[in-house]
């Protein structure tokens, strides 16, 4: 399994950045290997663009975007996506299922998200949607 929960200075694992059409934020790319695991019938999905990228902006409905400018909304998902909702019940870990109740409840969860990870156990790059550590999801009140 890769190291994905850290990167080298100056070795990103998607350099790019491009702005979201509904937004006009800017933001990182994702891989396709991502989005597939999280778009309802990923069977029927073209995806025709150069790259994709991922939009966190909880106010925004775009979750993955193209460089040709296509959408894929909230909507068109199988999966929840943490960053872009408020209840108590959303995700902040996929790896290991944690959300943020869990998390208010049991503070040391975050200790147990992390010694996973250094471990290598855990699947951020496909089970995130974002395909970024689950560790960054964590609020920032939580984090040591």
């Amino acid at each position: 399994m890769s190291d994905c929960c850290t990167t080298s200075a100056g070795n990103t694992a998607h350099p790019g950045k491009h702005r979201c059409p509904l937004n006009g934020v800017e933001y990182s790319e994702v891989s396709r290997r991502t989005i597939l695991h999280h778009i309802k019938d990923s069977w029927k999905w073209s995806g025709s663009a150069t790259s994709y990228y991922f939009c966190d902006d909880p106010a925004c409905d775009v979750v993955y975007f193209g460089s040709d400018d296509t959408v894929i909304l909230k909507s068109q998902l199988r999966t929840l996506v943490g960053v872009k909702e408020t209840a108590s019940d959303a995700r902040l870990c996929y790896c290991f299922g944690v959300t943020r109740a869990d998390l208010e409840y049991d503070p040391a969860i975050r200790d147990y998200v992390a010694a996973q990870t250094k471990l290598g156990l855990c699947s951020c790059e496909t089970s995130n949607p974002s395909g970024r550590c689950c560790l960054k999801d964590f609020p920032r009140c939580c984090k040591k």
